[in-house]
This record gives C-alpha cells, sequence and structure tokens, in this order.
C-alpha cells in the first residue's frame, strides 16, 4: 500500500494541526505514519485517525544530545519502511527528518515552515545557528511551504522558487463552523467562571513558553485591573511555566485572572470573550488569532511577523511594539471602554479570516500534495 509519513518533534504538534491533511491522504487511499515524541502526550489523537506512530525520542533543543538517537531511529525507520512523501514539521525534527530521509534514498520530502526562526529582529544566536542549518538543508528539501509573507520573501532570497518549490498557504486553516455563534454556548462559560454577563473578558489562548510572553502580558494586566475592576483575564493552554505564573499571580494578589489549563471548548471561551489578546515574541501565522477572527473578536496583538499578517491596524484590531507596557495597556483599555469598537472590529476580522478557512487551506494543500504524488488534481 502507498505510505506517507508526517514527522514532528511531538505529537501534539501533529493532533492540533495536522489530522485533517492526514486524513486529506487517507481519503486518497494512502497509509499514513507519523514519527514523533510521545514526551507531551496527544498520541492517542493521532492514532484515532487511523495513523500509525513511530515513537522517536526527538526533543526541541537543538544542542541536546538525544536528538542523536532521534535521527538513528529515524534513519532505521526510513530504511526500514518506503515512503511515497515525506511530510516533515518544526525545526529540529525537520531537519533531521530531512537528513535521514535523503541518506536513506526516500523522497520526496516537504517541510512546513510554522515561522523561521531567523526572522527580522530575531536574536543573533538564532541568525547564527538557523540560518546555515537551514541553507544547508535546503539540498534536501524538495518543497518548502511557508504561511507568511516575510518567511515567504526569505525562502526566495535563499533560492526557493514560486510555484517550482515554494508554495505560500494560508496557515493551517481554521474551521470557521465551530466558532460562529449558533454553534457556542458562552454563557454557559461565563455561568462556570462566575463572570457578570455585563463584565468583560479579555482571553489568552496559548501554551506558555518563553515565545508567548505570558509574564509580560501579566505585568500589563497589573495596570489595566486597576483602572478596571469589571475585567477578567483568562489564559487558556498548559506548558511548564504555567505553574510557576500561577504562583506568582497569587503572590501578588493579581485581579480577576483565571488559568484554564488545556481544554476542548475554546470556540465556548471564544463566544464568552470579549477581546483576544496575543502579546507574543515571535509568529509563524497564530491560530490564536485565527480561532480569535473567527468568532469575530478584536484582537491586540505585538506587531510581529504572522500576526500582522492577520491583524490589520485599526481595522481587525490593534498592533502594539513588543515590549511596549504602555501601549499594550492603552489598547486593552480603549478597548475595553469602547463597545462599538470591539463589534466593528471583530465583524472586519470575520470577513477577513474567511480566505484561512480549512476549507481553503485543504484545497491548497490538496494542490501541492498531488504535485509531489504525481496525483490528479480531481482525486477526491
Amino acid at each position: 500500500m502507498d505510505k506517507v509519513l508526517f514527522v514532528a518533534t511531538v505529537y501534539t504538534h501533529l493532533a492540533a494541526f495536522h489530522i485533517p491533511f492526514m486524513k486529506l491522504l487517507q481519503g486518497w487511499g494512502y497509509e499514513v505514519h507519523a514519527a514523533a515524541s510521545p514526551a507531551e502526550g496527544h498520541k492517542d489523537e493521532v492514532e484515532a485517525a487511523g495513523v500509525t506512530c513511530w515513537d522517536i525520542p526527538f526533543v526541541r533543543s537543538p544542542v541536546n544530545p538525544k536528538n542523536f538517537t532521534a535521527y538513528r531511529e529515524l534513519k532505521a525507520l526510513l530504511t526500514q519502511e518506503r515512503f511515497d512523501l515525506i511530510h516533515v514539521h518544526t525545526p529540529m525534527a525537520a531537519w533531521l527528518g530531512r537528513l535521514a530521509a535523503k541518506r536513506a534514498g526516500q523522497g520526496p520530502v516537504l517541510y512546513t515552515a510554522h515561522g523561521f526562526h531567523f526572522y527580522k529582529g530575531a536574536p543573533w544566536p538564532y541568525w547564527l545557528f538557523y540560518y546555515p542549518a537551514e541553507r544547508l538543508a535546503k539540498r534536501w528539501t524538495d518543497g518548502l511551504i511557508v504561511m507568511n509573507k516575510e518567511d515567504f520573501e526569505r525562502a526566495k532570497q535563499m533560492g526557493f522558487e514560486e510555484g517550482k518549490n515554494l508554495f505560500l498557504v494560508h496557515g493551517v486553516g481554521v474551521d470557521l463552523k465551530r466558532f460562529a455563534s449558533e454553534n457556542t454556548n458562552g454563557d454557559q462559560v461565563r455561568k462556570e467562571l462566575v463572570i457578570k454577563p455585563s463584565d468583560i473578558v479579555i482571553t489568552y489562548v496559548a501554551e506558555f513558553t518563553p515565545t508567548k510572553n505570558h509574564p509580560w502580558l501579566l505585568k500589563v494586566w497589573s495596570r489595566v485591573a486597576a483602572e478596571e475592576n469589571n475585567a477578567h483575564l483568562l489564559l487558556v493552554g498548559e506548558g511548564k511555566r504555567k505553574t510557576g505564573l500561577e504562583k506568582s499571580v497569587a503572590r501578588e494578589s493579581m485581579a480577576r485572572v483565571k488559568f484554564l489549563g488545556f481544554r476542548k471548548d475554546v470556540p465556548d471561551i471564544l463566544a464568552a470573550t470579549d477581546i483576544v489578546v496575543h502579546p507574543s515574541r515571535r509568529e509563524g501565522l497564530p491560530r490564536g488569532v485565527m480561532e480569535a477572527m473567527a468568532a469575530g473578536k478584536p484582537v491586540v496583538a505585538t506587531d510581529v511577523r504572522g500576526s500582522r499578517d492577520l491583524v490589520e491596524h485599526e481595522v481587525t484590531g490593534l498592533l502594539v511594539k513588543l515590549g511596549d507596557t504602555q501601549g499594550l495597556a492603552d489598547a486593552l483599555l480603549r478597548l475595553i471602554r469602547d463597545p462599538e469598537l470591539r463589534t466593528r472590529m471583530g465583524q472586519a476580522g470575520q470577513e477577513k479570516i474567511q480566505a484561512y478557512s480549512l476549507d481553503r487551506v485543504l484545497e491548497e494543500m490538496r494542490a501541492i500534495y498531488a504535485r509531489y504524488l504525481n496525483k490528479g488534481l480531481s482525486s477526491d
């Protein structure tokens, strides 16, 4: 049977973003396999989609020696199995995956860059390590998929050719129907959290990692909460830094901050939300922002690559300079105090996000897969 392999550092990534594309290939008759680390869980979700999973001990850090073991195990898998297409994701697994694929005589290999680590304003060590590594890996990359304009231009500078081996897609797609008002129940969420219908809810959906910048948001929140005593901050997600931040919030008696952890009812939470905030340090194309726009919510985000591809300043939301504490506080307070502006920006965002629908991205990926699998576009 014809087979396709997805590779990522952890199953969590594949479960969160790629099951619809796996199902697309299954619909074409391909047996889909996945290689990733089970360290962060969610392997069961990938297996539930009918995917054969191979545990490979990838770690995120490029200097961790465990990745040598991961490379050897992946190389052994690629020597044992033959795949018609290999689709790699996340920097470390993608680099090792491309190297192993070429050394094992596999191909073709697609790489989706969910945001290059070398970007305008990135720390110099990122440029020193990731940029040369990606230039080297170009020779093992049959097709590169990017999600934002900055990465698209950078890839062309690296020698990739638009339409030949370089493709710009509208992210991983967002299921617009899931976030439609008729399919959500925000009132129930407010009751659960004991939040009045008249209060203002600000939500951030993101993993607790340094990139997502939660400490800065909480610093800003202390100013916002002091001026608006009917405003609540909801933090949705998990991560190693969550416990430390919970302790910090409790120690400082920070008002009206709720840590919700991992939730499967994000559409309902967004329905209960008035403003979505996304203060991350860097992005590829943030699905949290896409989902907020699908739910018709205004977004306050940092003016970084990826976020500014989605948020149009003063139209669908507000962009603030990374590190501008007063600017972020002012943006949140402005939207808290102006319900008409919230409505107007939310509606504009809902219109713009139509182009990023999961259906559209499936069509974009369908065309790319068809090119590399030599499969006619008329296939179901």
